[in-house]
């Protein structure tokens, strides 16, 4: 092929990918994971045997038919790995996007109201940083007791201050704007201002902290179901297949193949917030900018 008809081609490429961070060959990787997990969270259970089904020998390494081997009661790992997305994929997002529901509503009451609003608001917050992570959720999911629904909602109190710590700092900016300004002039209510006028112009940020968010929901809600709280027997579950492999360390496939899922779509995830931070937000696009 002729160097013009490179130039052509590339020309042709680059015009058929999003412009900006989109086209860097990690974040495209990333954004592949993530649809994937997403895909697999799906479909994944209809296209992989029984993951409940003890039909092989206990602890078999990889192999032809069993890809990933099996675990101490004969069951496929890569079956379960695969089942695993539709428990540990969906509710690590139902796990977000609560808690970005409350702290979001929570931040915008204290950032646009202030005065005693945002004096109780923040001082919960700080109540509430002033605990370690896991900790906090792990407090939370003992006293509710274990189970997946209750390790989400332990994940989501824990979680929500994030939220509304970023919403405060953005609607503390937008308040003040022109566009407020003469909303207040025309006589929009307040719930309007909210919902309309500042929602379009603080969700930039809420949507570039709810996908790194979901790195450490992910993580949380693992971390919670290899201690016991979260997803139990014989669930196929990620945090709960790594605990199971802790006790057969020379079986490294048991709980390596689980881990690595989590740690796949933990920095997947990542990977997707980071390119829509220097996509949305212009500080960030103009330094990327910049720097080329």
């Amino acid at each position: 092929m002729s160097a013009l008809a490179q130039a052509k081609w590339r020309g042709r490429l680059r015009v058929g990918l999003p412009s900006g961070p989109w086209r860097q060959p990690v974040v495209v990787v990333g954004t592949t994971i993530a649809a994937l997990s997403l895909l697999l969270s799906a479909i994944g259970p209809w296209i992989v045997s029984d993951p409940l089904a003890q039909d092989a020998a206990p602890l078999l390494a990889p192999s032809t038919a069993h890809w990933f081997g099996t675990d101490e009661l004969g069951r496929d790992v890569f079956s379960r790995v695969i089942a695993g997305t539709r428990t540990s994929v969906p509710l690590t997002l139902v796990l977000v996007f609560g808690a970005m529901s409350i702290g979001a509503l929570l931040g915008a009451v204290a950032g646009y109201f202030g005065k005693w609003w945002d004096e109780v608001i923040m001082r919960v917050v700080d109540l509430f940083f002033a605990f370690p992570l896991t900790i906090l959720a792990m407090a939370i999911a003992a006293s509710l007791g274990p189970s997946l629904r209750n390790a989400v909602i332990a994940g989501i109190v824990a979680r929500w201050p994030a939220f509304a710590r970023v919403v405060r700092g953005a609607m503390l900016q937008a308040r003040t704007a022109d566009y407020v300004s003469a909303a207040r002039l025309l006589g929009a209510s307040p719930r309007r201002i909210l919902a309309v006028e500042i929602a379009r112009n603080v969700s930039g940020p809420l949507i570039v902290l709810g996908a790194l968010e979901v790195a450490t929901g992910m993580l949380l809600l693992s971390g919670l179901s290899f201690l016991g709280l979260g997803a139990q027997p014989p669930t196929p579950e990620w945090g709960a297949m790594v605990s199971e492999g802790s006790k057969h360390l020379a079986e490294w496939w048991v709980a390596g193949f689980p881990g690595m899922a989590i740690l796949g779509v933990a920095v997947a995830f990542n990977v997707v917030g980071d390119a829509l931070r220097d996509m949305l937000d212009p500080d960030t696009r103009a330094e990327t900018e910049a720097g080329r």
